[in-house]
């Protein structure tokens, strides 16, 4: 009983994704396209308080204790997207700059020998040279944004991410920033859940995901993928149900 009823609920979350999709479902949800990356349009709907987009997931391994290393073949993804000597940008280094030397895991540290790969949402808990302190791309389900994308998107806010192609879904944390002109990035965990091809190097997809996020629903603090879905759940409840209202006057 308790299973048939995960996956009706379940099945509501995936229509609830094709309903804000289609846009044409209901008379209250009116977006405005408010900004184009690339050749990506964005949606706001301030009445729900949610941004989304489609476009593709390429994937982002930063945050991953085994993201990069010294000799690029063992790295899970190539040394130079974390860039080069004299700027890096992508891992920890011994002057906390970009020219600095970077900083390499001991036998105490998850992966011994690889570089500490950062992320812009940390637990600042934890010591910059700790590669606990960043989300692990290969653990937790995020997705990436450009750094300016609008005053009311901030790190640590939810989106329910869904594969049109597939009808598999998750809920993401948004960890990571971008290029201002680039869209459509997620965690390697966050490709596994959506049956995406998950490898930095040669994964991802050019189409058909739908990224909805719920404007101001994080706490600006890595969550684990439990807490990521509890909230998740809980912003898109609160659509459904208001929908049903409007709906039903």
């Amino acid at each position: 009983m308790i299973q048939n009823r995960y996956f009706f609920l379940k099945r509501i979350y995936c229509l609830v994704c094709i309903f804000i999709s289609a846009l044409t479902s209901s008379a209250q949800i009116q977006p405005d396209t408010f900004k184009i990356i690339g050749n990506v349009p964005l949606y706001r709907d301030s009445i729900h308080k949610i941004i989304f987009f489609t476009s593709g997931l390429s994937i982002d391994a930063d945050g991953s204790p085994r993201a990069y290393h010294a000799d690029s073949t063992k790295g899970l993804d190539k040394l130079k997207y974390a860039g080069k000597p004299g700027n890096w940008n992508s891992i920890v280094t011994d002057n906390g700059k970009k020219d600095g030397m970077p900083v390499i895991q001991t036998k105490d540290d998850p992966a011994p020998g690889y570089y500490v790969s950062t992320t812009s949402l940390e637990d600042k808990n934890k010591k910059v040279t700790d590669p606990r302190r960043y989300v692990n791309s290969e653990e937790i389900a995020y997705f990436v944004l450009p750094k300016e994308l609008n005053d009311k998107v901030k790190l640590g806010d939810i989106a329910l991410v869904y594969n049109e192609a597939n009808g598999k879904s998750c809920y993401a944390i948004f960890a990571d920033t971008g290029p201002a002109n680039r869209i459509g990035e997620g965690s390697i965990y966050l490709a596994e859940q959506l049956g995406v091809k998950s490898n930095p190097q040669t994964g991802g997809i050019e189409g058909e995901i739908l990224y909805v996020i719920f404007e101001g629903s994080g706490k600006g603090i890595p969550l684990s993928n439990d807490e990521i879905e509890k909230t998740g759940q809980k912003n898109l409840t609160e659509i459904f149900l208001n929908e049903c209202l409007y709906l039903n006057r």
